[in-house]
């Protein structure tokens, strides 16, 4: 082993991060010795197509290939899994062409990490960990470790499934891993939240052909029209008007005609623009979106539909990238609700960290969250946001049951929230944090409602608002007002990061609507995203139980008990924040427990 790159690592240089992916064929050797020459012929003829197709459009590498599995390189997450997936349907389709044959199958794993590489192998505890997440996969499946999953947004790049804490081989500690599949492209209308300066401006650039053909130069246009229409519809963003932003049609978007975009044409912020190919009825568009001032480009894709989705009304193709788009952008504007101080990114970084340990990770990287939040305001004390996001993380310390004085840990949290809001009075996610505090520690509901209302005053747009007043009518049994506010929140947040949690409390208010089956779907989906998450299971029997399937009510509650030795009745009722204001709607739920086997103390 020996090269320039090694030699820099082992001098002290940094090592780069890449994205490694491993496959290998399931049963290779059984297969080798029942199918032996037909295996070898149809492996190395989907090593040639991963090499010739696969790589090129994913910007990937193959580092190495064995007689039975393939060792890829890839710069970040995103590609990796966009390849991931490509490659099973390449296997699909090789299928395909034997229909005659037993069919074969990948697993595939990927890991993001630092490596040391050479002409001929890729070195490093990350790239043998990625090759032991290979292991958990099935047949056709693909298995992620926290590092990518964290890099991927659900239900745009992929179906998303949270394995739990997995153990490997060789490896000391449990592992938290992610099944990763395909989905199908999909768009809501969010409303959600733009940034606290203003609505940006955005350029759509009527996307230009890789193929100067002139029956297929009125497709850029429709793209960009059709995309522009999309925007339309989201209030909070302000679009160049389509006849101003077609003068840059054909120009290379480069960074001075970015400069030339924002200053004295256009004046966008944003500004979207790409190509296209046409492969017989089939449509290949790649698209990205820059920030005009400095050229960055924000988000990016390759996007596949058929030429006919275009004239459709609502064309699938614009209504995938305009919703990608906008998500971007608020990404973006996000940075502008840290600005008293201006953080850095490293700080940016510790409270999305922060953020993501608290509602995905085990007992001790939950605590190790305090330590985040709490260094980030230490460095920033006016970090209004990093406070509202501890006050949560005080409320979830009792739900998730490490701690037992709920009255203490609720005045901690309030003493978070009033720091923040004595900072930004009317800031509308640290309104609605007081109310979930009043609501699920100190059991003031009547002050919970009044603090989510004031909170929706200042910004309708916030989506946990309308989240924490749909829980508090949802603990009064009250349906008909809890539904509508949830269903808000969801609508508010189509892509959210904590969208799992979003849906655990769906499954509590549709309960309260008597809802029952609409309740199982929400905890189910919330438990597919966060195995870990205690209450949605809870949820989960108390639908059950209700919608009459005491049996699987039953072994939901084995699993909770299970996980919370300390679960019974009394404690449940005890600890109901309604318990004095419906004590009918309680009696019901603790009926339904009780049905399901729950222990009485």
């Amino acid at each position: 082993m020996h090269s320039t790159a090694v030699d820099e690592w082992l001098h002290g240089a940094a090592r780069p991060v890449k994205t490694i992916v491993f496959a290998d064929l399931v049963e290779s050797v059984r297969l080798m010795e029942e199918h032996e020459e037909q295996t070898i012929r149809r492996w190395l003829q989907l090593v040639g197509r991963i090499e010739r197709e696969l790589l090129p459009a994913h910007g990937g590498r193959l580092v190495k290939s064995t007689g039975d599995g393939v060792m890829l390189e890839f710069a970040s997450a995103r590609p990796a899994v966009q390849a991931s997936l490509a490659l099973q349907g390449l296997v699909r389709e090789e299928n395909a062409l034997f229909p005659q044959a037993e069919p074969i199958a990948l697993r595939v794993g990927a890991h993001t990490t630092p490596v040391v590489a050479d002409a001929h192998d890729m070195y490093g505890k990350g790239v043998n960990l990625a090759a032991r997440l290979m292991t958990l996969a099935g047949p056709h499946e693909i298995v992620v470790s926290p590092e990518v999953r964290d890099a991927l947004t659900a239900d745009l790049d992929a179906d998303i499934e949270d394995l739990g804490e997995c153990f490997l081989k060789h490896v000391p500690q449990a592992l938290r891993a992610y099944r990763v599949g395909g989905v199908a492209p999909r768009i809501e209308s969010p409303h959600s939240a733009a940034s606290a300066d203003g609505a940006p401006v955005i350029a759509v650039v009527p996307f230009s052909s890789r193929v100067m053909d002139a029956q297929t130069l009125a497709i850029g246009d429709l793209i960009a029209d059709g995309v522009i229409a999309q925007f339309a519809h989201i209030k909070e963003l302000r679009i160049i008007s389509r006849l101003s932003s077609a003068a840059f049609r054909g120009k290379d978007i480069d960074n001075g005609n970015l400069a030339i975009a924002q200053k004295p044409l256009l004046a966008a912020n944003f500004v979207v623009n790409g190509s296209y190919v046409m492969l017989g009825t089939k449509l290949l568009v790649t698209c990205e979106l820059s920030e005009s001032a400095s050229g960055r480009i924000l988000w990016a894709e390759r996007l596949q539909r058929d030429v006919a989705d275009l004239l459709e009304p609502r064309s699938e193709l614009c209504e995938v990238i305009a919703h990608a788009v906008h998500q971007a952008i608020l990404d973006q504007a996000t940075e502008a609700v840290l600005r008293q101080p201006p953080p850095t990114l490293q700080s940016y970084s510790l409270l999305l960290g922060g953020i993501g340990l608290m509602h995905r990770s085990a007992a001790n990287e939950f605590r190790r969250t305090k330590d985040l939040l709490d260094h980030l305001i230490d460095r920033h004390s006016r970090y209004s946001l990093a406070r509202v996001w501890l006050a949560k993380w005080h409320v979830l310390c009792v739900t998730r049951g490490l701690v037992t004085d709920r009255k203490r840990e609720g005045q901690i949290a309030l003493d978070q929230t009033k720091r923040a809001l004595d900072r930004e009075p009317e800031n509308a996610l640290a309104l609605a944090m007081e109310g979930f505090v009043y609501c699920h520690l100190l059991g003031d509901l009547d002050l919970a409602g009044a603090r989510c209302s004031e909170a929706l005053t200042h910004s309708e747009s916030e989506p946990m608002a309308w989240l924490f007043k749909a829980m508090v009518h949802a603990f009064d049994g009250d349906g008909s007002h809890a539904l509508p506010a949830g269903e808000q929140a969801l609508k508010l947040s189509p892509l959210d990061p904590l969208r799992y949690y979003y849906d655990s409390l769906m499954a509590s208010i549709s309960i309260s609507a008597n809802r029952y089956e609409d309740a199982i779907m929400h905890a189910k989906r919330s438990i597919r995203a966060n195995q870990v998450h205690l209450s949605s299971y809870r949820a989960l029997a108390l639908a059950q139980s209700l919608a009459g399937r005491v049996d699987d009510a039953r072994e939901t509650l084995r699993y909770v008990e299970n996980l919370d030795p300390s679960f019974t009745l009394a404690r449940f009722a005890a600890n109901y924040p309604s318990r004095d204001r419906v004590p009918h709607y309680l009696d019901k739920l603790v009926r339904a427990l009780r049905d399901a086997g729950a222990r009485e103390h």
